[in-house]
């Protein structure tokens, strides 16, 4: 059986991963922004499901996220060309920023039950769209930049789950999520750390303005621990989800990997605020 369930995981990554990499590179910033939507719309289905809403709140929260982007994508004065003016993309980012910086950390950390309607409705459409469309702004600016992105929520989710299988100790969040430690937290934050020390030599290609000093340096360190921080944040907040709904995954869209919101909990929250930061820090023409 587990043989049976390691080769769905990986026949699914051999499908999907190439597909996904061949849209990110090879569609232009309006039709990766539909074949992103596509994921994003099964996963406010999937969302609606862990809340507990019957089959008319799911389609009308899967119609709710569509259309905020279609709109988005789509408003003449919105202004979306090779992704959206700066101060909207701080307005939308922003909001889904401060939702994952601030009111899912209470959340999470009070323990508060999961409200079964409105509320919940609105948080899945903030995060999903912000989500949603940091995603196709970076794109924007450049495929090798949304990658750079995603590579701190992955290298964090590796370097947790060794850390925290030689090292942990101190469980993280046990009515929530057993298996993570504050250890494995540390392990994650110090090998994003060296990542980012990494990418620095890459930071005027990516748009930065100038050479970057200790200063900037050290500040950019400590943004990507900071993503790395969120993401697990919307790893763990996803779990609470899933544990109140008493299911063991969000769906099961994507044989060996359960649905799409167990492999995006992490992006989902960390999406905006490296997008957030792009439009604050970085020059909206980047090479490709």
């Amino acid at each position: 059986m587990a043989m049976s369930s390691l080769a769905q995981r990986v026949a699914t990554a051999v499908v999907l991963v190439p597909l996904v990499l061949a849209a990110l590179f090879l569609l232009p910033p309006f039709g990766w922004g539909l074949f992103a939507l596509a994921f994003v719309a099964v996963a406010a289905h999937e969302w609606s499901r862990l809340a507990g809403y019957g089959a008319g709140g799911r389609w009308m929260l899967v119609a709710a996220v569509v259309a905020a982007a279609i709109a988005l994508l789509g408003l003449p004065v919105l202004g979306f060309a090779r992704g959206w003016p700066g101060h909207v993309a701080a307005a939308v980012c922003g909001l889904a920023a401060l939702f994952w910086l601030l009111v899912a950390p209470l959340w999470l950390a009070k323990g508060w039950p999961m409200p079964r309607r409105v509320a919940t409705g609105v948080a899945g459409a903030v995060a999903l769209v912000g989500a949603w469309f940091a995603v196709v702004e970076l794109q924007a600016r450049s495929p090798w930049l949304i990658l750079a992105a995603m590579a701190v929520v992955w290298i964090a989710d590796t370097a947790a789950y060794f850390a925290g299988r030689r090292f942990g100790r101190r469980k993280l969040a046990p009515r929530v999520s057993p298996g993570k430690t504050w250890e494995g937290v540390y392990g994650a934050l110090a090998a994003v750390a060296l990542y980012a020390l990494a990418l620095v030599p890459f930071a005027r290609a990516a748009g930065f303005d100038g050479a970057p000093g200790v200063s900037a340096t050290l500040a950019f360190v400590a943004f990507v621990m900071l993503l790395a921080a969120v993401s697990v944040v919307g790893d763990l907040y996803e779990s609470m989800l899933k544990r109140q709904a008493g299911a063991k995954d969000s769906g099961t869209l994507l044989p060996g990997h359960g649905g799409v919101l167990d492999r995006i909990d992490a992006l989902i929250a960390a999406m905006p605020v490296a997008a957030l930061a792009a439009t604050v820090w970085l020059a909206k023409a980047v090479p490709g």
